[in-house]
């Protein structure tokens, strides 16, 4: 028999646990899960992520995998990219600005990234959990952890500042 769940409440104290992890992380970002298991129909999560993370430009193949982003807390470039790699959009989305989410169809490559420390955003996309595949990470950009990636993040920051 499976233990009942209880509500979560998305409060200060869970923002700052999960931002204190991200800080802690050597990739300066941590997710808090709320859905029970990988396998979920649903992935719902809370994403707190720190200046100078870097995810690399991927998009989600399955057509289901749309995902929505909304920020709680901070701001977030999101760049957008076509299939060669060049920018379609970049905007900053803020939880106290005038864009505070966003909605990535599956197909569509993009990278968020954090402007602020402690910034957290909601994602939600179907689940189940699937790590990316090869052919969902950009060719055209460095990988998390190759030396090329701070100043790929680097470029992608610049394109707000245009």
């Amino acid at each position: 028999m499976t233990e009942p769940r209880v509500p979560v409440l998305i409060d200060e104290v869970l923002l700052d646990s999960t931002t204190g992890e991200a800080r802690r992380s050597g990739r300066r970002r941590r997710n808090f899960n709320f859905h029970h298991c990988l396998d979920a129909v649903s992935n719902r999560l809370l994403n707190a992520m720190e200046p100078g993370s870097y995810v690399q430009p991927h998009r989600h193949l399955d057509p289901v995998k749309d995902e929505t982003f909304v920020v709680l807390r901070g701001a977030f470039g999101l760049v957008i990219f076509d299939d060669a790699g060049r920018v379609t959009l970049a905007t900053m989305l803020s939880a106290s600005g005038s864009v505070r989410g966003a909605d990535v169809p599956s197909g569509t490559y993009h990278s968020l990234f954090a402007l602020q420390p402690g910034s957290v955003f909601f994602e939600a996309k179907a689940g189940p959990y699937c790590p990316l595949a090869d052919a969902e990470r950009a060719p055209w950009a460095p990988p998390e952890g190759d030396p090329g990636s701070g100043a790929y993040l680097a470029w992608m920051e610049g394109l707000l500042a245009r």
